[in-house]
């Protein structure tokens, strides 16, 4: 007897895709502990803060956020923003900002704002993943120097920055280096014999009993900071509920949700275009207010998406929920169970698995294309990437963001071009150049002509992209007219998101695979 129920396993995608999902969650379970920890002292708290963010906020997006395969957690880019607020009136105060931070995310949700993130320029996301692979790197470089002691830049315009180390000498720094090496050399060389597990978890436990049966001196987790702890408890945040406190942690809160969506969502898109799949950004938006509001209840920093754990994830193979629940309940079985164990892997077969996020997450083809392409696109490539490493992702991107809508401006001011000819079947062919959004539907609506125009007519969009609800309303009112007319419309080269979300002209789109473009719109319904 059938069933048109599918199994719980069918709907995870088969039991191939269970084992990548737990065992890449599992590997960056094991990377999110020292991240954790680490932004918790960036933001002035106790490390279980940062761990119980991390468990939180990984465990509740990835139920119910748009981005199943997306690693979210407390990130360095939130935590450089909460230090001052921790240092003026203390932890309970982050805890109330996490809340209204969230509350206003799930607003930007309700809002469906998290459509406009599609809208953001490819060069302003080829600067934000350069920048944010640099300051991975660069964040990594604290762990090969002496914590306390003046770095190699004392006395300099640079000193106390992420690059002023003291740095390590002798038989430790070799240590350390070979450790980090043989952790990368696993995960590169592993895949060519076996991919039965993540090549990242085979490294971290192969270089952490190499660590432990030959007696290495080299530093480990426990070293950083004990991970130990309880389960996360319900507690309402000791602070006056007066408008005094909301004067204070208003601005902080605004702040933290902007850049906490802003990451997320351009985490979103950069996984939606490695995986070729489409996440939802308004679900997203919901759901990382979701989680934050349960955080700061629960005595966590506040958190959102990482782009270094989720290309782990990615990478590992994880693509599906399971992966990052897995992830964030071997966090907290860690917390709880674990401590001892985890305690002693090796910090570098750690920095190993991110340094070789990095060289994966860094767009190495910017150096090939930057002499091909317009230079106010390698401009802005080159911008963003420099703001991000000296401020953070939410300037960078209104930088890059500003800086593209000017040069767009400066280069479209003739908006969209039409070119109409006849072809040989007596077909009145419309040529479209240039993109169809809401700054462009009134030049594009206002160069066709059904009355004088041949009984078919073919309108050509090879050389045009359709950016949002604006230029789709208009080809569905461009056919209404040609209807209206007694003519027949043809619509050739549109994206199959194109043609799925036209209402009245779909039916009148001409379908090529091969030569059909394929691109995303800014469209609310698709969340």
């Amino acid at each position: 007897m059938s069933s048109s129920v599918a199994s719980p396993l069918v709907r995870l995608g088969g039991g191939a895709a269970v084992k990548n999902d737990v065992l890449s969650g599992l590997t960056v379970a094991l990377a999110l502990v020292p991240e954790a920890v680490a932004f918790a002292f960036v933001a002035g708290v106790e490390p279980l803060v940062g761990l119980y963010a991390a468990f939180m906020v990984g465990l509740i997006t990835a139920v119910i956020g748009g981005r199943p395969g997306m690693i979210s957690g407390a990130t360095g880019a939130l935590a450089v923003v909460m230090v001052a607020l921790v240092a003026d009136h203390g932890v309970e105060y982050l805890f109330i900002t996490v809340v209204l931070m969230g509350f206003l995310q799930l607003v930007a949700g309700w809002l469906k704002l998290g459509k406009f993130i599609r809208m953001v320029p490819h060069p302003v996301m080829l600067g934000f993943v350069n920048g944010l692979a640099i300051v991975i790197f660069l964040a990594q470089l604290n762990q090969f120097g002496t914590a306390g002691e003046p770095g190699w830049l004392a006395g300099t315009a640079l000193a106390g920055t992420i690059i002023d180390v003291a740095w390590l000498h002798g038989s430790a720094m070799t240590s350390l280096l070979l450790l980090v090496g043989a952790t990368m050399a696993i995960i590169y060389l592993l895949p060519r014999i076996t991919t039965a597990v993540p090549s990242s978890l085979a490294a971290i436990v192969a270089v952490s009993l190499a660590v432990i049966y030959l007696g290495i001196d080299t530093r480990v987790v426990g070293d950083v900071a004990s991970i130990k702890g309880s389960l996360p408890s319900f507690s309402v945040p000791s602070v006056p509920y007066n408008f005094e406190t909301l004067t204070i942690i208003f601005p902080y809160a605004l702040v933290l949700a902007a850049i906490g969506l802003i990451e997320s969502l351009l985490t979103l898109r950069l996984i939606d275009e490695v995986t070729e799949t489409r996440g939802r950004g308004n679900r997203e938006c919901r759901a990382q207010g979701i989680a934050n509001i349960a955080t700061g209840f629960f005595g966590g920093m506040g958190g959102c998406a990482m782009i270094g754990q989720s290309m782990i994830n990615i990478n590992s193979g994880g693509r599906g929920r399971l992966s990052g629940i897995t992830a964030a309940l071997c966090l907290l079985a860690f917390i709880l169970f674990a401590s001892p164990l985890i305690e002693q892997i090796p910090v570098a077969a750690l920095i190993g698995v991110m340094f070789v996020v990095v060289i994966g997450t860094f767009e190495w083809s910017s150096f090939r294309i930057i002499g091909k392409i317009p230079r106010s696109d390698a401009l802005v490539i080159v911008l963003v990437s420099a703001v991000t490493v000296a401020t953070d992702l939410a300037v960078a991107v209104v930088v890059g963001v500003i800086v593209s809508a000017l040069v767009f401006a400066w280069e479209h001011a003739k908006h969209i071009r039409i070119e109409s000819r006849e072809d040989h079947k007596g077909s009145t062919v419309y040529a479209v150049t240039g993109p169809l959004f809401f700054g462009s539907v009134t030049s594009f609506s206002q160069a066709f002509n059904p009355a004088k125009d041949n009984d078919d007519v073919i309108v050509d969009f090879a050389r045009s992209r359709v950016a949002d609800h604006s230029g789709l309303e208009a080809i569905d009112a461009l056919a209404d007219r040609y209807v209206a007319a007694g003519k027949t419309l043809h619509l050739v080269h549109l994206s199959e998101e194109c043609r799925r979300l036209l209402k009245r002209a779909g039916g009148m789109v001409e379908v090529n695979v091969i030569e059909d473009p394929k691109y995303f719109v800014a469209e609310d319904s698709l969340g």
